[in-house]
């Protein structure tokens, strides 16, 4: 079964560089990109870009945790990758693809605020907007509702990162 189109290639593009203007009109700005390995890297991507056209050029340092695994229900966060001392002092800009529970988020701000980072704001693609998260978005892309979504850097097992837009799978 094919997914359904959530946003388009180019919806998601022209919220990008929305967000980008939003971002750099801030009164803080951020000057290290960290995106959320592995699910923010396409977004991050085409974010830092966007910013760079914006006037603000960011010094990039990823971060890898994993939650999902190979499985659509998220168990226990691992880091493989964490943020350097190289951010003690610097404004971050955590970005990953989707806010669900926001356990992966609140972890990657955790480390970079023990890391030293002078701030830490959030950008995320898509928000599922639960009540329940323990973290929260200073940016988001879309919010949407409880959906498992692919595409854009997002998969299901593995599968349809590479997609250029979002969907879901059919019920």
């Amino acid at each position: 079964m094919a997914p359904d189109v959530l946003f388009t290639a180019e919806q998601i593009q022209e919220r990008v560089r929305a967000m980008a203007r939003l971002i750099a009109s801030a009164p803080l700005r951020p000057n290290v990109a960290m995106p959320i390995l592995v699910g923010g890297f396409v977004f991050a991507a085409d974010l830092v870009r966007a910013l760079a056209w914006e006037g603000v050029a960011m010094e990039v340092e990823m971060i890898w945790l994993r939650s999902y695994g190979d499985k659509r229900v998220a168990s226990a966060i691992s880091m493989i990758a964490g943020p350097s001392e190289q951010i003690a002092g610097r404004h971050v800009l955590v970005i990953d693809g989707v806010l669900d529970a926001g356990r992966t988020i609140a972890k990657a701000v955790s480390l970079i605020q023990a890391a030293g980072a002078a701030s830490v704001q959030v950008a995320v693609m898509l928000d599922k907007q639960r009540g329940d998260a323990v973290a929260k978005a200073d940016y988001v892309g879309f919010p949407i509702g409880d959906d498992f979504v692919i595409g854009y850097g997002m998969d299901d097992a593995g599968r349809y990162r590479g997609l250029p837009y979002i969907g879901k799978m059919p019920s």
